[in-house]
């Protein structure tokens, strides 16, 4: 391979990754970037391909380049997002009949979360919850660890979460508002049972991160290739409707706070 070829990591949470990442290959290729990517099953080991320089760029989740500053001093660098990934957004949802009228009603009652490496299912709302003054210590945290690795790419501890709330497992839960709002258009809440409460702060999600001594010639070529994209082409559309944006957007830090402080003062 040839050492222009730009090397991309990014993580396998579904079978459409294949296909996202072929095609998007096939844009950059045809643009002048010379392009290839490799999987990987969680984001412990992309993060530490990317600081070992075996990778040149990694597309990461909010958590995983939160990490990569940490780890490099905050001298690593971003290379762009997706317009979905600006202002994410959290549910809490509860059940109609659980009493729970406002957040500080939450203390006593059963909270279903997500993965403990999810940021929109566990990290943040548990963090913007504290934040509200709820005392976590009063409220029953019943946990759904699924797919961890994969830092709550794949949903699946989101559809817990809802599951358990559904049932009466849980009286409450937290869950992204992309899973919330495309559960609901599926028919698949009883709105009649449950309802979303309280919707967080807005933050960050995912975003591609470099090292600080990448070639600027990659920097370059893989910026144009990557901004180049286009909703009004239909090669392009077919990709980006895949990976859920219409535009690639700049890089910026802003929407990572929040998630900088809960990790630095976690909740157990």
């Amino acid at each position: 391979m040839s050492d222009d070829t730009i090397l991309l990591g990014a993580v396998a949470y579904d079978a459409k990754v294949v296909t996202i990442w072929e095609g998007i290959r096939e844009h950059f290729n045809a643009s002048g970037a010379l392009m290839d990517f490799v999987l990987f099953s969680d984001y412990e080991r992309q993060v530490d391909f990317l600081l070992k320089g075996h990778i040149d760029i990694a597309w990461n989740t909010p958590l995983a380049h939160v990490r990569v500053q940490q780890r490099t001093a905050n001298r690593s660098i971003a290379l762009g997002m997706r317009d979905s990934d600006q202002n994410f957004q959290s549910r809490i949802v509860v059940r109609r009949d659980s009493g729970i009228k406002e957040l500080s009603d939450l203390e006593g009652k059963t909270l279903a979360v997500g993965s403990q490496d999810s940021t929109q299912a566990r990290i943040l709302p548990l963090h913007f919850l504290r934040c509200e003054g709820v005392d976590l210590a009063n409220v029953n945290v019943r946990k759904f660890d699924t797919d961890v690795g994969k830092h709550g790419d794949t949903g699946s501890s989101e559809l817990d979460v809802l599951a358990a709330v559904a049932d009466g497992r849980a009286d409450a839960g937290a869950v992204g508002d992309l899973v919330w709002v495309n559960e609901r258009a599926a028919g698949r809440v009883d709105t009649n049972l449950i309802h979303a409460l309280w919707t967080t702060p807005p933050f960050d999600h995912c975003i591609f991160d470099a090292l600080e001594n990448l070639d600027a010639g990659k920097i370059d070529r893989f910026q144009s290739a990557l901004f180049g994209m286009r909703w009004e082409v239909p090669e392009h559309r077919r990709l980006l409707e895949m990976e859920g944006l219409k535009v690639w957007m700049p890089p910026r830090e802003s929407g990572y706070d929040s998630l900088r402080k809960a990790t630095s003062n976690p909740i157990p």
